[in-house]
């Protein structure tokens, strides 16, 4: 199989537009990639968005928005130092902070999907659609259509944002470059591919535009529906696993769920030369000591990946890489970073204020399922004939991102759930509770 190149993989051309000339006065294409997802509305919405904590009443702790923008910082310091390192491959119409900057653009949309209350609402829509009593609504649909709602993927619906939903709605989204939407994606096949985890990033509807984007780029197609990474995804990936690795047990301390000693002791061991950063004031608090130390274990992590990147650079270009760049780092790396996420699995991912929070998430998320995909069906059953008060209530609410009555069941459902899935924690929360009537219906 024909190895991919860096050539092809950074061409210029933008999804829903013609291909654009190499060169160009002021800011790159990718620079503009950036721009776009910035000023979207779908990123802004993640500044309402669960990271780790839900309905979080301390403001230093993350949400989705802050979490995107770190991210993207170590994204763009992994893109450019790999460009430095390898500026002689790259094509004349690439600089080496071309790769910095399109790394971070698709950082900052690696999550834009992402629904209300972040994971736990994933797994709500998935149940959702999975219940028997809701089965009747998936009569009529394709087994892979099933599978989408079944399985639904917020990596998916960024996808999709950004393809389809955001400004140039159904003509292209953001009109992002090739590169940018090929990093972006950690999983680049359609459920049929989503194996044991479930992972993948395209529904049936965009399964098009991931091939013709593949087909641009040149990514190694290893089935129907499945390609090989582009290999700036393997540097995203390894900036959001260091951020939520190692950031988010930042939050646990101050939220006093983790201990100063437990959060010192894995930075420690991802880079021991950190102790230096801890100086010997006594006075300093203790937030502040670990943001030392944090900003010199990711520093040894960027440098690491950096490293295997350059040294597996060949692999990844025969779409062969297995594992993620983290798996393939030094040892103390590899097992630092196992070692904050396993403390975050059994402390703070089961602290009882999440959990309380989370199941909660199941309800506000299974009332609003239950009363928009049921107009959907509704609307779709009668052709937008003699609808029920409630359905067109409900639709009313949609405004104009309502279904229309002679798109298909799958394209309503869809549809349906951009509107649901866009939302903020609190205004679903909000709207639940209208919806359910257990506020009054006013402002």
């Amino acid at each position: 199989m024909t190895a991919m190149n860096w050539h092809q993989l950074l061409n210029t051309e933008r999804h829903g537009h013609s291909a654009l000339e190499p060169h160009e006065l002021g800011r790159s294409h990718f620079h503009k990639d950036y721009d776009r997802i910035v000023f979207s509305s779908a990123f802004r919405r993640l500044s309402g968005k669960t990271q780790v904590h839900p309905l979080a009443l301390n403001d230093h702790v993350h949400t989705r928005l802050i979490h995107s923008v770190e991210v993207g910082s170590v994204g763009r310091s992994l893109g450019l130092k790999v460009g430095e390192r390898i500026h002689q491959d790259l094509p004349p119409w690439i600089q080496p902070d071309d790769l910095g900057v399109i790394v971070q653009a698709a950082c900052l949309a690696h999550d834009i999907g992402n629904p209300p209350f972040g994971h736990a609402g994933e797994f709500a829509i998935q149940d959702w659609f999975k219940q028997p009593a809701n089965a009747a609504l998936l009569e009529g649909l394709t087994q892979d259509e099933r599978a989408d709602l079944t399985g639904w993927e917020g990596n998916a619906q960024g996808f999709r944002l950004v393809t389809q939903i955001e400004y140039h709605l159904f003509r292209g989204g953001l009109r992002l470059t090739y590169p940018t939407l090929a990093t972006m994606l950690k999983y680049p096949w359609t459920v049929r591919h989503g194996g044991d985890s479930g992972k993948f990033a395209c529904f049936q509807q965009e399964a098009p535009m991931l091939q013709e984007i593949a087909t641009s780029l040149g990514l190694c197609q290893r089935d129907e529906q499945r390609w090989c990474r582009h290999p700036l995804s393997y540097l995203m990936e390894a900036a959001d696993d260091t951020c939520y690795a190692i950031i988010d047990l930042e939050d646990a301390v101050d939220l006093r769920i983790l201990t100063f000693e437990e959060v010192r002791d894995i930075l420690l061991q991802i880079n021991p030369q950190a102790e230096l950063a801890l100086g010997a004031e006594d006075e300093v608090s203790p937030l502040r000591k670990l943001a030392a130390l944090r900003g010199k274990a990711m520093q040894a992590v960027i440098d690491a990946v950096v490293d295997v990147f350059l040294q597996q650079r060949e692999v990844i270009l025969n779409g062969d890489l297995t594992g993620d760049l983290l798996s393939h780092c030094p040892v103390h790396i590899r097992e630092g970073i196992h070692s904050a996420k396993a403390l975050a699995r059994r402390k703070v991912f089961m602290d009882s204020h999440k959990t309380e929070i989370e199941i909660g998430a199941y309800a506000t998320l299974s009332t609003l399922l239950h009363a928009f995909l049921s107009a959907g069906h509704e609307l779709y059953r009668q052709q937008g004939h003699n609808l029920s008060y409630r359905t067109q209530r409900v639709l009313d609410l949609m405004r104009d991102e309502a279904p229309q009555p002679d798109w298909s069941l799958y394209t309503i459902y869809l549809r349906t759930l951009d509107f649901v899935t866009q939302q903020t924690d609190q205004y679903a929360s909000y709207l639940a509770r209208q919806i359910g009537g257990v506020t009054p219906m006013s402002r």
